[in-house]
C-alpha cells in the first residue's frame, strides 16, 4: 500500500499526521507526506518522504488583526467581522496551496489519500480513483445529536439543536468552495458535481472512513456516529533521542519538578502583558517553572526560579514536570495526558475550550482559565491546585497509562490497511 498523507497548518496540525506516516512505514507501507515547506525538517528527522506545500494561510499567523481576533476568541460582532475578513484574505493564499497539492498528487502513485479538514484532498483521491480518508484531529467535523459542535463558541442551546450547530462548520468549509471548484475543474480536470465538497461522503454517497485522532476516554464516542467513524486514540510520534541543553538539565536537577508553561503560537496580541501575568502567577504559587516562549513570542520578565526556553520536545519534558500549563491545543493536551501529569488549560479559540472542559471533566485539570480572563491570581490558584491536589495527580497518572496503551496511531494504520484490502 502507498498512502498520500495531506495536512496544513502549524506543528499541531502536522505532527499527528507525521506520526501516522511513521506508523505506516513501520508496517512496511510506502508513504508520501504533503505539508507546508516549514515541516520538511520534521519529516526528514523521521525518515518520511516529503513534498512541500506553499505556506498559504500560515503567513497570517503573526498578523496583528488576526492576533486581535484570537485574543477575543472570535466573540462578539468585531470577532465575527474579523473572521469574515480573514476568510477573504485566506482564499488567494489557499489557491497557492491547492496548486501545489494537485501537482504532487498526480505523481504520488497513491492507493489511498488521508487528509485533515484543512485541505479538500478528497478531490485528488477522486482524480486518482482511490479512497479518501478524513483524519480529524479534534471532534467537531462529524455531526452528532449527542453534543454541540466543540469547534465553535456557542451559547448554551437546547439539546434538540445540537446537530444543527455542525452546519456552521460545514459553512466554514464551503467558504472556500469557489476556489476548490476552480481548482477541481481547471487544474485537476474533474467535472463539477453535487456534494463534491463533502469530506464525509464519496461521489457515490457512501460514508468515507473517518479516523478521529483522539481518545474516547476524553471525548466520548457519540452513539449516532456511523460505523465508518473510528475514534482511535491520540496519534503520537515514537520518542526520539534528544539531548537537552546543559542549562535546562541543571535547572531540572536543582530542585523539585517545575511547572511547564507554554502557549505555543497563541500568546496573544500583548505578549508582554501575558508574560507579566505568568511571572506573577509563578511567584504567587511558589513554584519553579520552565517557560517556553514558542512561536507566540511570550515575553516574560526575568524571574527567579523560571527557566526560559524557546521550545522543547513535549514527550521528553512533560514526564519531568509537576504540571503543564498550556493553551489547549490538541497536541499539547494529548502529550500532557500521556505524561500522566495534571494540566491547567487557558484556551483561546476553536477546539481549545473543548479540551479545557474535557480535561477538567475527567479530573486531570482544575476549571479552565480562559485567556480573555487571565489574571495572575486566577492562574496562580489553578497552578496551586494542579500541583498539590492529590486526587488530581493520582487520576492523571492512571489516565496517562490508559492513554499510552491505546496506541491510536497503530489502530489508524490497521484501519487503512483494511480499507485498501
Amino acid at each position: 500500500m502507498r498512502a498520500l498523507l495531506v495536512t496544513h497548518g502549524t506543528r499541531g496540525d502536522v505532527q499527528p499526521v507525521l506520526a501516522l506516516a511513521v506508523a505506516l512505514r513501520r508496517a512496511g507501507h510506502g508513504v508520501l507526506m504533503a505539508a507546508p515547506h516549514s515541516a520538511a525538517a520534521m519529516a526528514a528527522e523521521h525518515g518520511v518522504e516529503f513534498a512541500g506545500l506553499d505556506e498559504g494561510p500560515n503567513r497570517l499567523l503573526d498578523d496583528p488583526l488576526l492576533r486581535q481576533a484570537v485574543d477575543g476568541g472570535y466573540r462578539g460582532l468585531r470577532g465575527k467581522v474579523t473572521a469574515v475578513r480573514t476568510a477573504r484574505r485566506i482564499k488567494p493564499l489557499m489557491a497557492e496551496v491547492l496548486r501545489d497539492l494537485g501537482r504532487i498528487a498526480r505523481d504520488s502513485a497513491a492507493d489511498v489519500v488521508v487528509h485533515t479538514p484543512a485541505l479538500p484532498a478528497q478531490h485528488v483521491a477522486e482524480l486518482l480513483g482511490v479512497p479518501a480518508v478524513l483524519a480529524a484531529l479534534q471532534p467537531g467535523w462529524v455531526p452528532t445529536a449527542a453534543f454541540p459542535c466543540p469547534m465553535l463558541p456557542l451559547p448554551r442551546l437546547p439539546k434538540s439543536l445540537n446537530r444543527a450547530t455542525y452546519l456552521l462548520v460545514g459553512a466554514t468549509l464551503r467558504a472556500y468552495a469557489g476556489i476548490a471548484d476552480r481548482w477541481r475543474v481547471d487544474q485537476l480536470g474533474l467535472p463539477r458535481r453535487r456534494g463534491a465538497h463533502d469530506p464525509l461522503r464519496d461521489e457515490h454517497g457512501r460514508d468515507r472512513l473517518v479516523l478521529q485522532a483522539f481518545s474516547p476516554l476524553i471525548t466520548p464516542v457519540a452513539p449516532d456516529w456511523a460505523a465508518a467513524v473510528r475514534t482511535t486514540g491520540f496519534w503520537f510520534l515514537p520518542e526520539a533521542s534528544w539531548t537537552p541543553p546543559p542549562d535546562l538539565e541543571r535547572f531540572l536537577s536543582a530542585g523539585p519538578p517545575p511547572v511547564y508553561l507554554g502557549f505555543g503560537s497563541m500568546a496573544g496580541r500583548d505578549t508582554a502583558r501575558t508574560g507579566r501575568i505568568v511571572a506573577e502567577a509563578v511567584r504567587a504559587a511558589g513554584v519553579r517553572a520552565v517557560l517556553a516562549t514558542g512561536r507566540g513570542g511570550l515575553a516574560p520578565p526575568s524571574t527567579p526560579g523560571v527557566h526560559i526556553i524557546d521550545q522543547v520536545p513535549h514527550q521528553w519534558l512533560f514526564p519531568r514536570v509537576s504540571a503543564v500549563v498550556h493553551h489547549g491545543g490538541a497536541g499539547t493536551t494529548a502529550a500532557a495526558l500521556a505524561a500522566g501529569v495534571p494540566q491547567v488549560v487557558c484556551p483561546f479559540v476553536a477546539d481549545q475550550p473543548h479540551w479545557a472542559q474535557r480535561t477538567h471533566a475527567v479530573g486531570v485539570a482544575p476549571p479552565p482559565v480562559r485567556q480573555q480572563r487571565l489574571t495572575a491570581t486566577a492562574l496562580a490558584e489553578a497552578v496551586t491546585a494542579a500541583v498539590h491536589d492529590t486526587a488530581m495527580r493520582r487520576r492523571a497518572r492512571e489516565l496517562g497509562a490508559h492513554i499510552r496503551a491505546e496506541d491510536g496511531v497503530t489502530q489508524a494504520a490497521a484501519a487503512l490497511e483494511h480499507l485498501v484490502r
